[in-house]
């Protein structure tokens, strides 16, 4: 499944059910991952891509679950809002959310227990001769709209003394924007690796405006795991050995991500290996020691403060939310 998945779009999701959009593994990989003996039952979903699924991956091949007593029932998701929804409903105790999604937990519809990677895939592109964001004005962009690409291409606007009324946007979904793109339908969009990549083969010589490290750290892209809400206050000793299990697959990955590439390519037995590789060499996956210090010394606050205010910009929150309720950083440090 391609990376776009988690950077789908959000509007429109959340009407849709929960049965029809969630799809369970099947007997044999419910039985790996969960396997036949005793342990605390716990429902997680995931999405089928490298930063969505590596935990998964590595947890389930080092008998991370059993070791902290748990036996987890696993599901597969093609997005993060989805698996709120699953949340809100109980299909769901735990779930995994990409940047674009965590206006969700900001909202109050569940709370991040744990960041999971730093992404840095995502680019403003431009069709050959256009080297500039500010020769963006009036031009036609296409944008994913609600993701990170959108939320890029704000940035670079901005950056630039432009706004999001200053160009056309296209709303379009991702698969479209590589598409249109190559066809020359748009002048320029806000998009991602490894789907650039594809785009590359067609344009080659395009160029690249903008991307997550021009704003780093001062806006960050956070991915991370959620739990619903009456599961994270009524269940701290659950989610405690879920923080164990995502802590321990975490420092396996940032140690060894060539590994984790193997791995996740055999948990999810489908995905090309290079896919996964290309979606890791893109991101930032911090030793869970690193990312505790950041969570208590306020920083992760401040990555989420950024993409609040982002989502703000995008109608997504009235106002910018604190992060402290929604995301425990002593409860991951402890």
């Amino acid at each position: 499944m391609s990376p776009l998945s988690r950077r789908a779009v959000l509007a429109g999701l959340v009407g849709l059910g929960t049965a029809a959009a969630l799809t369970a593994c099947g007997d044999d990989e419910q039985s790996a991952a969960g396997g036949s003996g005793g342990g605390e039952p716990v429902k997680l979903g995931y999405i089928a891509d490298f930063t969505g699924a590596s935990l998964m991956a590595i947890a389930q091949e080092k008998k991370l679950w059993a070791q902290h007593g748990l036996k987890p029932d696993l599901k597969v998701f093609t997005n993060g809002p989805l698996q709120v929804q699953a949340l809100g409903a109980g299909d769901l105790d735990f779930g995994y959310l990409g940047p674009g999604a965590m206006w969700l937990p900001a909202s109050g519809k569940a709370r991040v227990i744990a960041v999971n990677s730093l992404g840095f895939a995502d680019r403003v592109i431009a069709q050959p001769g256009i080297t500039s964001i500010a020769a963006l004005k009036g031009k036609k962009i296409g944008v994913p709209e609600g993701t990170s690409g959108d939320m890029i291409v704000r940035l670079a606007l901005r950056r630039a003394g432009l706004s999001i009324d200053d160009v056309q946007k296209v709303a379009m979904d991702a698969s479209t924007v590589v598409t249109a793109f190559g066809s020359g339908q748009i002048d320029a969009a806000g998009i991602w690796y490894p789907l650039i990549g594809t785009i590359k083969k067609r344009v080659p010589d395009l160029t690249e405006l903008a991307k997550n490290e021009d704003f780093y750290p001062d806006i960050s892209f956070p991915s991370a795991y959620v739990g619903r809400n009456d599961v994270v206050t009524g269940k701290p000793e659950l989610v405690k050995k879920v923080l164990a299990v995502l802590r321990a697959a975490n420092d396996e990955r940032a140690a060894d991500v060539e590994g984790a590439v193997a791995l996740t390519a055999k948990f999810l037995k489908s995905a090309p290996v290079d896919q996964l590789r290309a979606e890791a060499t893109n991101a930032r996956f911090l030793p869970s020691a690193e990312l505790a210090a950041k969570s208590t010394d306020g920083t992760v606050a401040g990555w989420l403060n950024g993409l609040n205010g982002l989502f703000k910009d995008l109608g997504k929150l009235p106002d910018v939310v604190d992060p402290n309720t929604y995301y425990d950083a002593a409860a991951y440090a402890s």
